[in-house]
């Protein structure tokens, strides 16, 4: 089986190629270009390494969320480009998921993208099996103190949210560091997170698709927050 995995959840993109489970190619992107600019240039450049073309490929998987809302759609679009012609399935990978199947060993690991404004989205999974043990969430740091305390240890925060977490709970007993070069998602990781969809029934056709955004928008939530204000009675003078 060949799968084609991208990545867009975050500030830098990633591509790579599996045949079964050895994985062709992988590349990562972090020079400031956009994700229109750099991904599909990324994906020819990974196809023809590996010498293969689209009609190759038997799975296209994709982050689908939480990340963000721009990013997101800028990869779906592209895989859904790919695959709507040949009706190739694709896989929805969870950005969480994807994190945790790009590292090994034992303990917990949680993935953690920065959702802004002090919060995290995160989700937790055991190291060395890739069970999830939570659900996706987007909350605030402080509220992942629980978890942290009681979960399995070694446990490693990866993502662009890492640093946050680490800078909260960096000194409870267990919590390890895990090198800022290697808290990033990989493309191994979603083709990895990929296959597992495959092998459990989980792919979806290419018009089924959709990002998981988990959350509104900052404009979404600024116009709700308008109306409800809008929709409260003044005090009159």
């Amino acid at each position: 089986m060949n799968i084609l995995a991208v990545d867009t959840a975050g500030k830098s993109a990633a591509v790579a190629v599996l045949r079964d489970d050895t994985l062709l190619y992988e590349t990562q992107c972090n020079n400031g270009l956009t994700h229109s600019e750099t991904l599909l240039p990324m994906i020819d450049t990974a196809l023809r390494a590996c010498g293969l073309t689209v009609a190759d490929l038997d799975l296209l998987g994709a982050t689908n969320g939480p990340g963000s809302f721009t990013g997101l759609r800028i990869g779906l679009s592209v895989i859904k480009g790919l695959a709507l012609p040949r009706q190739i399935p694709c896989a929805p990978v969870s950005t969480m998921a994807a994190l945790a199947y790009g590292m090994a060993g034992q303990g917990t690991v949680i993935g953690a993208q920065d959702a802004r404004r002090g919060q995290v989205y995160w989700a937790a999974f055991d190291l060395e099996t890739h069970s999830r043990l939570t659900p996706d969430a987007a909350a605030p740091v402080a509220s992942l103190q629980e978890f942290v305390q009681n979960c399995k240890k070694p446990l490693f925060f990866v993502g662009d949210g890492a640093a946050l977490c680490y800078n909260v709970y960096e000194q409870v007993p267990g919590v390890a560091v895990c090198p800022p070069a290697l808290q990033v998602l990989r493309g191994a990781g979603v083709a990895l997170a990929a296959k597992a969809l495959w092998e459990s029934g989980a792919c979806v056709s290419p018009a089924e698709l959709l990002p998981d955004y988990h959350r509104l928008s900052q404009a979404e939530r600024e116009r709700a927050e308008k109306e409800k204000q809008q929709g409260e009675p003044t005090n009159a003078i």
